[in-house]
């Protein structure tokens, strides 16, 4: 069998003695850190009990995950409502499902449909009134917080940051300088810095009587910054375009608005489309800075938890089941970025 007629996996890591060398000290390499983490996480560890006594020694402790579980997904919200926040993440996927499965000519409906009644239905079912009791955002916490802030300070960095990015392109000198002077104050400011300031400076400011929400102020504050990223991927895509799109538009009569939304916006923001999911993802990770301001999002949670007396020591669990939740987000979000790239691709063969 020549080298050429071998199976694709082995060309790659056998084609050579050399790469099979490389190969096999990775192979070792690998089993040496893997072998003890699967023996720690899976092998040893302890999977039944309530209490921290039934916990073996030498392996992780999952009880204490069981034990805390409905904290690290729901924080203090009141157990007898926390249905309230599986209704709204069910809203949310089926929303998100009914645009993706939606026919093509039904998407952008949809889409907006979406826009205009999730948002508000999952605030009404999260804080309550009109018929349900009302829920403060400090007893907010968890998965569910963190998911919160990730889709609601999106909802502000999205279309903020494609206004920004055409503002920075735009032939109105007042409006390009306005939009450089917003991105790069908040890009250059730390994202740590602009939730505490939002959290403590933002009171002092406002007239007296007038208060925003603690979680309101974070959600603005990382959504204006996130802003500013988001700008300069969606102009990365923009700059890609050749000039002769926006001409051919022009040259069918098409309005400066109506070329930019039927034309241009759609091809600048399938090639952003990376760019932009990197910035989602970062988000996603980001929503751990709101700790600084006592908002106990997933990590906090699990920091809190480990000041309980009858827990203290399960770091390694806490941060391991907290870092796999955070992990699995991210490789999802990438995934579908992926799905949407080559559908994106089909679509414009």
């Amino acid at each position: 069998m020549t080298p050429a007629t071998l199976p694709l996996w082995r060309r790659r890591l056998f084609g050579t003695p050399a790469t099979g060398i490389v190969t096999l000290l990775l192979g070792l390499l690998l089993a040496w850190i893997a072998i003890p983490i699967i023996r720690w996480a899976l092998v040893d560890a302890t999977w039944m009990g309530s209490t921290r006594e039934d916990c073996q020694a030498g392996g992780a402790c999952w009880v204490f995950i069981r034990a805390r579980f409905g904290q690290f997904m729901y924080g203090l919200y009141p157990v007898e409502e926390r249905w309230r926040a599986d209704l709204a993440g069910i809203a949310f996927v089926l929303g998100i499902a009914g645009v993706v499965f939606a026919p093509a000519r039904l998407r952008l409906k949809a889409a907006i449909a979406m826009l205009v009644v999730l948002p508000p239905l999952g605030i009404w079912l999260l804080s309550g009134g009109f018929g349900l009791r009302h829920v403060e955002t400090r007893e907010w916490g968890g998965l569910m917080l963190t998911l919160f802030i990730s889709v609601y300070a999106s909802l502000i960095a999205i279309p903020l940051g494609i206004l920004l990015a055409l503002g920075r392109q735009s032939e109105l000198r007042i409006v390009r300088l306005i939009s450089v002077l917003f991105i790069e104050f908040w890009r250059g400011v730390p994202i740590i810095a602009v939730i505490f300031l939002a959290s403590l400076l933002l009171p002092l400011i406002l007239p007296g009587g007038i208060g925003i929400d603690r979680l309101a102020r974070a959600v603005i504050g990382l959504g204006l910054v996130i802003a500013a990223y988001m700008a300069e991927a969606v102009r990365g895509g923009l700059q890609a375009l050749p000039p002769g799109q926006r001409e051919a538009a022009t040259a069918l009569g098409l309005t400066y608005w109506k070329a930019t939304g039927l034309v241009i916006l759609p091809q600048a923001l399938r090639i952003s489309l990376p760019a932009m999911t990197n910035e989602f993802i970062a988000l996603v990770k980001n929503t751990t800075l709101v700790l600084v301001v006592s908002i106990l999002d997933l990590l906090g949670i699990a920091q809190a938890s480990l000041a309980d007396p009858n827990w203290v020591g399960m770091n390694m669990e806490a941060y391991v089941f907290s870092g796999s939740i955070y992990w699995l987000i991210c490789f999802a979000l990438s995934r579908w970025s992926r799905h949407l790239e080559t559908l994106g691709r089909r679509m414009h063969r």
